[in-house]
């Protein structure tokens, strides 16, 4: 069954790209939004993603299917009481958000129990609020759907289906796995990182020596780092139990890594980075799982006025778009010093094509 109706409370990046998709794929659904910026909702009129803008949770939204909840982590918290009265029959309430222990201890045994089914899109960005929504988001990542015990079954399968339709790929978890299993491919990565960025900001000379010579290896691994620091702080505070849990085991890890290296235990190192490559090299492609979809390429460029605005006119001209572009200043583990980003897998291999047809050197990850 699909719905007439959506509702989203909430139109930041994870809202707002839900909803741009929607009105992707499925764009006779009716899609309206209520969100604390203005601004947003104004954009999203603009583009004609949203047909309404609310001013709060009014009855507009008591004729949904599906409603959205997609405010940082503690504010969705906060609407589920003003909600509740809203939910019609067969409505589904969800949310968004990476951590699902609160939310499901909160609605369970309430009136909002029936109607809830916890969601996690498991794609993002280092960049956040709307203007950064896409309607590609979805594409090809795993959606974590979290059930309340209380939810009829066929409901569950319904909104998984869903899901599926917005080419996503839906997963079925209790809510305490989930909450473990995000914890450690996510939560602990994105601590690990800001600590690491941190420490070499407080390392650092006068001169910033070590943030000019930062390159690809220390880039690569930091980049979650530039994340909203609001939303991180949300989940360390909701997901504290599993997250603490994680971090004692990694320093323990730490603890016996830094042993080794001190006793010069040769086999022990061997073993530690062998192990870590082969099961990093084990994982899915990027695209399929938590890892967002990229097409990207590196091309060799001659160093001369105009080279790069050369070869964005040879895309252009072939209907290419850009998602992104930049230079690569430091070499480290990259080839090709330009670097550029695609929104779909059809333009990377057409512009692969193209480039290679007028000498440039391309190289594919």
């Amino acid at each position: 069954m699909r719905p007439e109706k959506i509702g989203f409370i909430g139109l930041g990046l994870i809202g707002g790209s839900i909803a741009k998709t929607i009105r992707r794929i499925h764009p006779d659904i009716t899609l309206i939004a209520y969100d604390t910026n203005p601004e947003t909702l104004s954009l999203a009129l603009q583009e004609q993603v949203i047909s309404t803008a609310c001013t709060g949770l009014t009855e507009e939204f008591s004729s949904c299917r599906y409603i959205f909840l997609c405010a940082p982590v503690q504010k969705n918290l906060d609407f589920l009481e003003t909600v509740a009265p809203l939910l019609g029959d067969g409505c589904i309430l969800t949310d968004v958000g990476s951590v699902k222990a609160s939310i499901h201890q909160q609605v369970a045994g309430t009136s909002l129990a029936p109607h809830f089914i916890g969601g996690h899109p498991m794609a993002g960005s280092e960049k956040n609020g709307y203007q950064n929504a896409t309607p590609y988001l979805l594409e090809n990542a795993y959606y974590i759907i979290t059930p309340s015990p209380e939810a009829d079954r066929a409901l569950a399968e319904e909104f998984q289906d869903f899901t599926a339709s917005l080419g996503a790929i839906p997963i079925m978890l209790d809510y305490q796995e989930h909450d473990f299993v995000t914890a450690s491919i996510s939560h602990l990565p994105h601590i690990l990182a800001s600590s690491l960025v941190n420490l070499v900001k407080d390392l650092d000379n006068s001169e910033g020596l070590m943030k000019r010579v930062a390159a690809g290896g220390f880039r690569d691994i930091t980049r979650i780092a530039s994340s909203s620091p609001v939303m991180w702080q949300q989940i360390c505070l909701t997901n504290r139990t599993q997250i603490l849990k994680l971090l004692d085991a990694f320093i323990a890890s730490l603890e016996q890594t830094k042993g080794e290296i001190a006793a010069s235990g040769e086999a022990y190192l061997f073993g530690f980075f062998q192990s870590a490559k082969d099961y990093r090299d084990s994982l899915p492609l990027t695209g399929s799982g938590p890892l967002p979809q990229v097409y990207e390429l590196y091309c060799d460029m001659v160093d001369e006025a105009g080279g790069i605005a050369a070869l964005a006119t040879i895309l252009a001209t072939n209907q290419i778009s850009i998602k992104n572009i930049g230079i690569i200043h430091n070499r480290e583990f990259e080839d090709g010093v330009l670097h550029i980003e695609f929104y779909e897998e059809s333009a990377l291999s057409e512009a692969i094509a193209l480039l290679r047809k007028y000498h440039y050197t391309v190289y594919e990850r």
